[in-house]
């Protein structure tokens, strides 16, 4: 079977034109490099090309540093914007969680199970409630209690901790807390926040509430990258199951928290994945 430790995955972005594939794939052929896996989209309106190559490096004939510096040089030519992320250094992923339990449950159970290609090394609350979790997962669990004075100054302790545990993203798995502008800042489309309903319906406050008076038909949940634009951030993932007349809030209640876990954890699967590429307000999402 294929060791993941020898593989990269590579993310690209650039004003579209001919020869862009031909151009990554001789790169990777003339270092020895195997393709496993290569997708691409374009935006015709836009005229951007976007592309994503997993490849395995095992029988690579140069050092990284080597390869990485004809990546470099070769996305130059073709004013690519690139990310390059190597199998063997799993993603740091810090969980927020405030009181509700059934998205930081389901998440650390699928990491325990191998579902999720990362490490977990903190959760961060606002509240002591869900302690006992990251006991259970033998996970360090920092509590920031935050009022409307004292803000600014958890954050910065938070994003202090944040660096240094080295960490690549960060997991709102129902964090009931707007983050400031300053802390999104600091981790652009680093950050991953599940909201109960299908964006851009139903912003703001008890969506299922809203939905429940609107009589929707579906009820849904929007895994999005955090902005400084409340709920409004480039989507990654949605999940939706049909309601009816005769459901309560209660009852869309139940029903969206199954599709929390699930559209949460589809999202947050991707990222570590390296299958997303954000541009203006949308995801590629491969």
């Amino acid at each position: 079977m294929m060791n993941r430790a020898n593989t990269a995955t590579l993310l690209l972005r650039c004003p579209d034109r001919k020869g862009l594939v031909a151009a990554v794939a001789n790169l990777l052929a003339r270092n020895g490099i195997n393709i496993i896996d290569a997708q691409q989209h374009t935006d015709i309106d836009a005229g951007l090309f976007f592309h994503r190559v997993m490849f395995d490096m095992s029988g690579m004939t140069v050092s990284r540093e080597d390869f990485l510096k004809q990546l470099e040089a070769e996305c130059k030519t073709y004013e690519m914007d690139w990310k390059l992320s190597f199998g063997d250094r799993k993603k740091r992923v810090a969980i927020f969680v405030s009181k509700y339990e059934h998205c930081i449950y389901d998440l650390l159970l699928r990491h325990k199970v191998g579902e999720l290609n990362c490490e977990i090394p903190l959760i961060v609350s606002n509240h002591e409630d869900l302690r006992y979790f990251a006991d259970v997962f033998n996970i360090p669990y920092y509590v920031f209690p935050i009022t409307r004075d004292n803000k600014r100054e958890q954050e910065q302790k938070e994003i202090a901790l944040l660096r240094e545990h080295n960490i690549d993203v960060i997991v709102m798995a129902r964090y009931m807390q707007v983050l400031s502008d300053e802390m999104i800042a600091e981790f652009p489309n680093q950050i991953i926040n599940i909201h109960h309903s299908t964006l851009p319906a139903f912003k703001g406050a008890k969506p299922y509430h809203q939905a429940h008076e609107r009589g929707v038909k579906l009820v849904g949940a929007t895994a999005h990258y955090a902005t400084a634009d409340l709920d409004e951030g480039p989507i990654i993932a949605q999940g939706v199951e049909d309601s009816s007349h005769a459901d309560t809030v209660d009852d869309l209640v139940r029903k969206g928290r199954d599709i929390e876990r699930v559209t949460l954890a589809n999202a947050v699967r991707a990222h570590l994945d390296d299958k997303i590429i954000v541009y203006g307000h949308r995801t590629i999402v491969f």
